[in-house]
């Protein structure tokens, strides 16, 4: 007869368990001790941009681009985030055949393809470029933050930055991510980013980049939030129905996304 009950970790998958978590908390508290001050210099020009009806551009590739959907449009947040996801780097769940994982990852690669992307908008010294990128060296995101820069755009970088001081330069222009950014916030993330060791595996598992960049992002939200309604502009922050009401959470959503179009309009017209 087979056993129906509950089943329970043995000690070994309970210490494996808890080593993720030991993990995770040690991304947090190394975001939590050093890239407070950060985050919070990143905050307050991302609150002068949108406060000013200018933009934050948000750009990762892989999965990076999780960061960017943390940002802008989910509950507990607001416009004034504009994101760029391009498929080609980041449509990962078909991993081989037609859009597979190797294309993506040899396009992340290519220089010059971050110009041709942001030749698609009408970019203004007064927005912010945030590029989320965990080792900080493919060609597209140190060509993204190359022309954000060219472009007169502040630059903010999240990265795992023991990670990327390890790694050379692999740009033609001889510089990384970090060399580019006026700001450079540390996701946490170890270097090679998965964090426990498994018997019988020869590599690391369970990467941590996820947990340090959703906790930059929403302590960014939190500040930017707090500037700018000391700065009289309180955003459209989206909420729940449990958390204002069915009508008045349908109002702020139509609200909300009226802004964002309204914001978006002139990364086409100028």
């Amino acid at each position: 007869m087979t056993d129906a009950g509950p089943k329970h970790a043995d000690s070994s998958d309970r210490a494996l368990a808890l080593a993720y978590l030991d993990g995770a908390r040690a991304v947090l508290q190394r975001v939590q001790d050093t890239q407070l001050d950060a985050i919070g210099q990143a905050a307050r020009r991302c609150a002068a941009a949108i406060h000013s009806g200018a933009l934050v551009h948000l750009f990762g590739t892989g999965h990076s681009r999780m960061a960017v959907e943390e940002v802008w449009p989910r509950y507990g947040s607001f416009p004034g985030f504009h994101p760029i996801v391009e498929l080609s780097m980041t449509y990962h769940n078909t991993v081989v055949g037609a859009n597979g994982q190797r294309q993506a990852m040899w396009i992340e690669r290519q220089e010059g393809l971050g110009e041709v992307i942001l030749r698609n908008f009408v970019l203004r010294p007064d927005d912010v470029m945030m590029v989320f990128s965990t080792s900080g060296n493919n060609g597209v995101v140190v060509d993204m933050a190359l022309g954000a820069k060219r472009r007169g755009l502040s630059v903010v970088a999240v990265v795992s930055l023991e990670y990327a001081r390890l790694l050379p330069a692999t740009h033609s222009s001889g510089q990384r991510l970090i060399d580019v950014a006026d700001i450079v916030i540390d996701n946490g993330a170890v270097p090679g980013d998965a964090m426990v060791d498994v018997p019988g595996v020869d590599v690391p598992v369970g990467p941590g980049s996820t947990i340090g960049n959703t906790a930059v992002v929403n302590i960014l939200k939190v500040l930017v939030a707090a500037e700018l309604a000391r700065l009289g502009s309180p955003p459209l922050v989206l909420a729940s129905a449990w958390k204002m009401g069915a009508e008045a959470s349908a109002e702020r959503f139509e609200q909300a996304y009226d802004d964002h179009r309204r914001r978006m309009r002139v990364l086409y017209d100028g």
